[in-house]
């Protein structure tokens, strides 16, 4: 594997992006909402190894298309390896998309969970809108991150107990200062967009709550449980002074720290397979036209 961080996280990537978004919702989308009747061509910014094309293709019209970015190399290479069975014609790039050029020839641009790693997302989201012809979509599915740490219910838990969320918004809201990187990004891309002169813009909310259920198929619970745990839900905390000792250099008090280790450590040892837990991820899909 390589030093790119993402391209030693593909397993991570496939077990949890299934918690997002249910299909007949991104199928309403598709057809309802974004009206793609017609065949379209579409680039892809921070593609991983497709995930999102694997969603949308099957849902667009015979004859679309399909054009993935990343400067990860096992996740091109293991792109091109899963769309050798789609039907729909896939092209991979392997580069950098905060330095290469993309050719203005699309008719949409897209990108997942890609902007809050970003330093500069307004920069990329101008790129996204130059890639793509005149009366061309942008759309993007990013994640609003205290939306999503407020919408976990363990049952006979008080939720402050586990997800301290004032600890948590601080936590984010130091971070953007310091490494200028925005988990809360989701939220706010309809003004990106708006600011950048696109049209028509608009804001949904995915409609996916997964509901972990004591009575349910037990092979079902624990491929549910299984993406939960890899997606960091109820995870140990570690360490209690190098956690705190963390969360402290990151801008919480010592008194908020330890609260906060506090909480994690309950939820590490309460949410158990058998445990009943509904959980929205919340993710926020912001799209608008492009009019030149």
């Amino acid at each position: 594997m390589t030093d790119y961080y993402w391209d030693n996280k593909i397993e991570y990537l496939r077990n949890t992006r299934g918690l997002y978004y249910n299909d007949d919702y991104l199928e309403f989308l598709v057809k309802t909402v974004w009206k793609l009747n017609e065949p379209v061509n579409v680039v892809d910014f921070g593609c991983g190894y497709g995930y999102l094309g694997l969603k949308l293709l099957p849902l667009l019209p015979k004859g679309s298309t399909y054009t993935g970015i990343d400067k990860g190399s096992e996740l091109i290479n293991t792109a091109r390896e899963v769309f050798l069975t789609q039907t729909h014609p896939s092209e991979f790039i392997l580069g950098d998309i905060e330095e290469i050029t993309v050719e203005r020839k699309y008719d949409i641009a897209i990108c997942h969970a890609f902007l809050l790693h970003m330093s500069s997302p307004a920069n990329i989201l101008q790129k996204m809108m130059d890639s793509v012809v005149d009366d061309g979509m942008v759309i993007c599915f990013e994640p609003h991150w205290i939306a999503n740490m407020s919408n976990y219910s363990v049952h006979d838990l008080e939720q402050s107990q586990v997800i301290p969320l004032g600890n948590l918004q601080k936590l984010f809201e130091n971070d953007l200062k310091s490494k200028g990187k925005d988990g809360n990004i989701g939220i706010k891309i309809p003004v990106y967009l708006s600011q950048l002169g696109l049209k028509n813009v608009a804001c949904r909310v995915s409609d996916k709550v997964n509901f972990l259920d004591q009575n349910a198929d037990p092979q079902t619970n624990q491929r549910l449980y299984s993406s939960l745990k890899e997606e960091g839900i109820g995870g140990n905390p570690g360490d209690e002074d190098i956690f705190v000792r963390n969360l402290m250099s990151r801008g919480l008090t010592e008194r908020e720290a330890q609260s906060q280790y506090e909480a994690e450590l309950r939820f590490s040892k309460e949410f158990q397979m058998d445990s009943f837990l509904t959980y929205a991820p919340n993710m926020k899909i912001t799209f608008g036209t492009v009019k030149r």
